[in-house]
């Protein structure tokens, strides 16, 4: 082929692709093959790897930039960034439609209603109708530039149907669904998991690689086309349906209102229906609906007149944040959390949310002393979602994050490509300490009766250092501790020499070893046993482990790169070498796990959903998800349509409410044991 034969099958291509990422991605439709697509966007890499000066900036291959960011530039926006202010209630809502009707001389207005998205807001600006630039909110005047992070986005165009310069305005979300997948992932790595999917959403558009950004599989709806003011349509109605001729992703559940009956009705409506959505939902948003009188009714310092964010009666509720204090975890991570006025939330009482790092609380502009909204939705840890500002004391103070961890002294570090700060001192007591509780945990050693209270009283006596001192210690070394009877010190030691003897796996996700989990653990326990390498004793798993290249580990189904990285950097160290040596003079036994007929049973179980809510009497819950992991099952921290069943103990909390909504099968204690046994 010619230059020019080959510069004209690179455009049909790059428009044939965009035509069935735009059906797929926005209108949930698939004419061809995902295998189908994928050698369309091959042949199309290919033609651009050997011809780059052919390759233009909206062409599907440009999704993923190359190499990462050192930091995001500052963008300044063509139109200022407006929050909504809120309603919670019927009167609230009655009191806006009354001041739009005063405030436009009017004896009736007629509104649009939008499902409004808990996602994160982003700016998009396409310059002859190719985008030019993706933007975060920032301060509203002033957001960072994450055009590289959103051209991953598959439903954001990076052309749109007509050669047109304009601002559109929308949300990035993450699905419901891909939440819990990622958060799965993560709990098996033994990663932090994320509270909910608009904070997996928000972190993701902060990664400086945007090939991390693509992973998470974020999507978007456009719902605001705010320049040039001489194109904006003359209505809300016509604005949604232009900016769909456009090719943007928006969402079509709104609904125009002819008057505020109407709109509490759609209000009332979607509360039932919320849930049902592959994506959270946190109120409606109303809006007047003609452009004239929404210019004619403008803006406030911070937010539209002629618009407001109709939220729904959730599990929040206000009290006072009395301080802000931050946690060191085993890995250094530094999590500031809110310590508050105690307040009951959903049946319980809530005195501690997560501010979840410092960009939150320059977001959320929280200081010490404000009246805030805690927001508390089932396991997820409660959170600061809301300051009220005109409550602020005059002596509320600023929270400075510290440059120094407060424990160990060591410098706060942000490492690269990261939204968190790391305590990175190797001697950290809080680190050392969170290392410990982990290492005794019901899925590692687990230890009965060596609790967290307990070892930090071990290691504040000199008596613990790190987690091989605790198989040296002997009852008289616990009479030293407080309130510690003689029954109490002999049982515990029979736990701790009771648990000499472990598992292969359980031994592993003990060391804390970046990323391995229960899944990760039983992968590299399984390629010992197929390898038919014979493991006596610690010494051995060193052997073994040492004489693997990182390549090999990534040759085990299900561990890729990072993982094998991890792993094989963890047993190169020689503290980390000293550590095991040390565990196995100390007495600590390997066994090999027993299968116990888990291939039978797992074909009762395979593939159900398991949730708990409340009190279990006859085992605990951490037994009881073992069982339904052994037996193939699985278990959640979230309800969804997904669910197969909730098991209900005594005091059950918000998600048996959740539950009956969605109409997923609620059983009880008995019922359960009862599967248990069947299954069995």
């Amino acid at each position: 082929m010619t230059k020019g034969q080959i510069k004209g099958r690179i455009e049909k291509l790059k428009k044939e692709i965009n035509h069935h990422r735009y059906l797929y991605h926005v209108l949930d439709r698939q004419e061809i093959s995902d295998a189908a697509l994928d050698s369309l966007k091959h042949e199309l890499l290919e033609l651009e790897q050997k011809f780059p000066e052919l390759i233009t900036p909206d062409s599907p291959t440009q999704r993923v930039g190359g190499k990462p960011l050192d930091k995001f530039e500052k963008v300044k926006h063509i139109v200022p960034q407006w929050s909504f202010n809120d309603a919670f209630s019927e009167k609230e809502i009655r009191d806006f439609d009354d001041r739009m009707k005063r405030e436009l001389d009017v004896l009736k207005v007629d509104y649009v209603c939008e499902l409004k998205i808990d996602g994160f807001h982003v700016v998009l600006t396409y310059k002859n109708g190719i985008l030019e630039k993706g933007a975060t909110r920032g301060d509203g005047k002033v957001g960072e530039d994450v055009t590289q992070n959103l051209k991953t986005i598959e439903s954001i165009p990076l052309r749109l149907k007509e050669k047109v310069d304009l601002v559109a305005e929308g949300e990035v979300y993450m699905k419901k669904s891909t939440f819990e997948k990622l958060n799965e992932e993560r709990r098996m790595m033994m990663e932090e998991l994320f509270a909910n999917p608009r904070n997996a959403a928000a972190g993701a558009i902060r990664q400086l690689d945007s090939k991390i950004v693509a992973k998470r599989k974020l999507d978007v709806f456009v719902y605001e086309f705010s320049w040039p003011e001489e194109n904006i349509p003359e209505s809300q109605v016509e604005e949604l349906e232009r900016l769909m001729k456009l090719g943007f992703k928006v969402n079509k559940k709104f609904k125009h209102c002819r008057n505020i009956d109407e709109v509490i009705g759609f209000w009332q409506q979607w509360n039932n229906k919320k849930d049902k959505e592959d994506y959270w939902v946190d109120g409606i948003v109303v809006k007047v609906n003609l452009r004239e009188s929404q210019k004619k009714l403008g803006y406030t310092g911070k937010a539209p007149r002629f618009a407001i964010a109709f939220k729904w009666p959730g599990e929040q509720a206000t009290t006072i944040l009395e301080d802000i204090v931050v946690q060191i975890g085993r890995t250094g991570k530094i999590t500031p959390v809110a310590a508050l006025k105690p307040v009951k939330i959903g049946g319980t009482t809530v005195t501690r949310a997560t501010l979840h790092n410092a960009d939150e609380i320059e977001r959320l502009g929280v200081k010490i002393g404000d009246t805030v909204i805690v927001e508390k939705a089932g396991d997820v840890i409660p959170r600061v979602v809301k300051v009220f500002q005109r409550l602020r004391p005059k002596d509320a103070k600023k929270f400075y994050f510290p440059q120094n961890c407060p424990v160990c002294g060591s410098k706060i570090k942000n490492p690269k490509g990261e939204v968190a700060n790391y305590c990175f001192g190797g001697n950290c007591a809080a680190r050392l300490k969170n290392k410990i509780h982990y290492f005794v945990s019901k899925k590692a050693f687990n230890i009965d009766g060596l609790g967290p209270k307990i070892i930090d009283q071990l290691m504040d006596k000199g008596l613990v250092f790190e987690a091989s001192d605790l198989f040296i210690i002997k009852e008289g070394d616990l009479k030293l501790l407080e309130r510690f009877a003689e029954k109490s010190s002999v049982n515990l030691i029979e736990a701790i020499e009771k648990s000499k003897t472990i598992t292969f796996s359980r031994f592993l996700i003990a060391l804390g070893i970046k990323y391995i989990g229960e899944e990760t653990a039983s992968l590299l326990s399984n390629k010992i046993r197929d390898s038919k390498f014979e493991i006596c004793g610690i010494s051995d798993v060193i052997n073994f482990f040492q004489r693997l290249s990182q390549e090999d580990f990534e040759n085990i189904k299900g561990i890729g790169p990072k993982v094998a990285e991890s792993i094989k950097n963890w047993f190169s160290l020689p503290k980390n070498v000293e550590f095991l040596k040390k565990l196995e003079k100390n007495g600590i036994v390997l066994k090999e796990e027993k299968e116990e007929s888990r291939m039978q049973e797992r074909k009762d179980l395979e593939g159900k959903i398991f949730i708990f809510t409340g009190e279990l009497s006859a085992m605990s819950r951490e037994k009881a998800k073992e069982k339904i992991k052994n037996m193939g099952g699985k278990v959640s921290g979230s309800i969804s349509r997904n669910t197969d069943f909730l098991v209900v103990g005594k005091k059950p909390g918000s998600k048996l409410k959740k539950a009956e909504k969605l109409r997923v099968k609620t059983i009880n204690e008995e019922s359960f044991l009862k599967i248990i046994k069947s299954a069995s």
